[in-house]
């Protein structure tokens, strides 16, 4: 028989020694310590960090009150809008999953992901209403359908009975809420699309969301308050796990509807953007914006970049106008970035055009 160790006697799980690992407990704490600090930053739209969590609150409440709880999926279309970054806290918020969708998939392969994954809430971008519309006439059970109506957007047709300024204000703002019971309890569900068949599921427990955004941190020696602008898709990977990043970090999202070159510089030099994340097409897409809009802004940024590597030129460009590159590699069944190409600070004497071919 096995006697239990004197670490073993007493010290069992309880509410004063142990809560579930969730990045949910990021959006509470920056709204809690930084109420007024910028949160959001979209066109002409602005809000901070309790009017965040008061709005998520409010999402949270909305679909609870549809019936919306612990496992159920709530599937997102939507570009970088302010709602696609509430919709990464609302939804988890009731217990349920978020599935936000690639915008760029067909209405067959989105009718797969809808009635794979079993969504019983879509929440969809106007842009998107052609396809969806399609979609959703291969479903025999359908979603309810939320249509956000982003003022900066194309204004198409509407699908939903409500649109999602109407939903949130059918919610409480001070919705408890459900938290996980279990760190291991999904919060995201993705897809990918590997090289056959359907696209693929994978499931994010609220565990690894929380520890992938800290590791994001850490990857970066990231400070206090940064400014993020979202070139980056939410709907890969969860964005890479960054919208739980920023917000541990009190930081402020900059939402960008569409990467062009000359709306990701002038947004950079108007929010004073510190970081942003790309594929190496974003690189050359702003190397080459042509005169007027390629710049150098004075002051080093950190962009974070994978897939392909990029040629020795593209760095070296990108470390000329002021932004330092840092290479990393994931995959959607990983949380997004799993390894990083680590710096070593010796190489900050090279030549640029040595620390380029390093960087490869």
């Amino acid at each position: 028989m096995t006697v239990a160790g004197p670490y073993e006697v007493g010290l069992d799980k309880n509410a004063a020694n142990f809560v579930p690992l969730t990045p949910i407990g990021f959006l509470q704490r920056s709204a809690s310590v930084y109420p007024n600090r910028l949160a959001v930053a979209y066109g002409q739209r602005r809000y901070n960090w309790r009017e965040a969590l008061e709005r998520c609150r409010r999402l949270g409440a909305a679909l609870a009150a549809r019936g919306i709880g612990r496992g159920d999926t709530v599937a997102l279309m939507a570009p970088n809008v302010p709602e696609a970054l509430e919709a990464h806290f609302g939804v988890p918020m009731t217990g349920a999953v978020l599935n936000a969708l690639n915008v760029r998939l067909d209405p067959d392969t989105i009718a797969f992901i809808l009635r794979h994954g079993e969504a019983r809430v879509l929440l969809t971008d106007t842009e998107f209403a052609p396809v969806i519309r399609e979609a959703l006439a291969r479903l025999e059970h359908k979603p309810i359908v939320i249509d956000i109506a982003d003022a900066l957007g194309p204004g198409c047709e509407r699908l939903g009975e409500m649109d999602y300024e109407e939903f949130l204000a059918t919610g409480d703002p001070g919705f408890a809420g459900a938290p996980p019971v279990d760190e291991w309890d999904a919060i995201a569900l993705n897809y990918t699309s590997g090289t056959t068949g359907n696209p693929k599921r994978v499931v994010y427990h609220h565990r690894g969301a929380y520890l992938n955004a800290l590791g994001n941190v850490i990857v970066w020696g990231m400070r206090q308050h940064p400014v993020y602008l979202w070139t980056l898709p939410m709907f890969h990977c969860s964005g890479w796990c960054f919208p739980w990043t920023i917000t541990a970090m009190a930081g402020t999202h900059v939402c960008l509807r569409r990467v062009e070159a000359a709306a990701i510089w002038e947004t950079i030099a108007r929010e004073g953007v510190t970081h942003l994340c790309g594929a190496p097409v974003v690189m050359n897409m702003l190397l080459n914006a042509g005169a007027g809009l390629q710049r150098s802004l004075g002051r080093p940024i950190e962009m974070m970049t994978a897939g392909a590597p990029s040629p020795a030129a593209v760095i070296e460009g990108m470390e000329a106008l002021g932004l330092h590159i840092t290479h990393v590699y994931g995959l959607t069944g990983v949380y997004g970035p799993a390894v990083v190409y680590a710096w070593h600070d010796e190489w900050e004497e090279l030549p640029a055009a040595e620390r380029a071919l390093l960087g490869c």
